[in-house]
Parts: structure tokens; C-alpha cells; sequence
């Protein structure tokens, strides 16, 4: 099953996936159009800035294998489909207990206040290509398969030692 994938290393921290995301998840599906509504639609992916190291990253749900969000529920709004392992959020069921918010390991629930309840990606499933990932510019959301993704990280770090070899032999 394909999985959004960050790489980091390529975020301009220009927020093109957050505003893609909460258009995408608005009534409008246009930017103008989603810009007036009420409420106002809300994005399921974050650019978090780390000073430090002067760096943006991309944070999107991982849809982990034991989803803990799902497991503590106590309505079952959030549901984890078998074979996609995608987490799904049910907004009529939800009671806006914030219980799912408390247990994300990555801080991936967010809140729509006007109606009290929890928001998360659901990996955009009208779409071929999640909205967050077809709006980077940089490439630094990438929709695949884990292996084809680490297969193409083990080329380009391949080719960098490639180049540092023959640089250093002359080549």
C-alpha cells in the first residue's frame, strides 16, 4: 500500500501542502471558495519549524499499524481499515474528548472548535494523489510504496558516495 513519506531534507516550509489540504477537505474545493466559508476549513497536515536546525518538516498521520487513536475512541469514530491501515474519522460520532489528541505519538489530531470535534488525515480518498502531496513544489511529501521509496533514497545515497569516490580518486 502506498504511504505519504516526508523528505525532509527538500521542505522550503512554504505550507503549500497545508493550504492544499484544508482546501481540499473544505465545501468549495477552490481556494477562493474556501476561504469564505464558515466554518473555516481546517488543514490534517502540519509544517513544523524547528529553529535549531533552521529546518521545516513536513508532519502527516502515519496511520501506524496499532493506531492508538483508534484503540482508545470510546464512540468509534476513528476506524482503521484492515487492509489499507488508513484511519478514518467519523465527524457525526465524534464527542470532541480530545482522547485520541492525547495518545498520537506525532501530534497528527487536530480540533475543529466550531464543532467540537476531532479532524486527522484521511489521506485525501477521492484523490489519486493526496492534495498535500500533489501540492509540493519541493517533493518533500511523496506518495509510495515504503520499499520503492527506501529503493530510490539507496540510489541517490549510492550516487552521492559514487561522486565522493571518484572525486577523491581523480575521476
Amino acid at each position: 500500500m502506498k504511504e505519504i513519506l516526508v523528505r525532509p531534507e527538500r521542505c522550503l516550509g512554504c505550507r503549500s501542502c497545508e493550504i492544499a489540504c484544508a482546501v481540499e477537505h473544505s465545501g468549495a474545493k477552490s481556494l477562493f471558495g474556501a476561504v469564505a466559508e464558515r466554518p473555516v476549513p481546517r488543514k490534517r497536515v502540519y509544517v513544523e519549524f524547528a529553529p535549531e536546525y533552521a529546518i521545516s518538516v513536513p508532519m502527516v498521520c502515519r496511520h501506524c499499524e496499532d493506531a492508538p487513536c483508534v484503540s482508545v475512541c470510546p464512540t468509534g469514530a476513528l476506524r482503521q481499515d484492515e487492509f489499507t491501515r488508513v484511519v478514518t474519522h467519523s465527524p457525526e460520532a465524534c464527542i470532541g474528548c480530545w482522547t485520541c489528541a492525547s495518545v498520537c505519538n506525532y501530534g497528527m489530531i487536530g480540533r475543529n472548535k466550531e464543532e467540537r470535534i476531532a479532524i486527522k488525515c484521511d489521506r485525501c480518498p477521492d484523490l489519486d494523489v493526496p492534495a498535500c502531496v500533489a501540492a509540493c513544489p519541493a517533493g518533500a511529501l511523496v506518495f509510495k510504496e515504503v520499499e520503492e521509496f527506501s529503493g530510490s533514497k539507496r540510489a541517490e545515497s549510492a550516487l552521492k558516495m559514487a561522486r565522493g569516490v571518484a572525486a577523491g580518486s581523480g575521476r
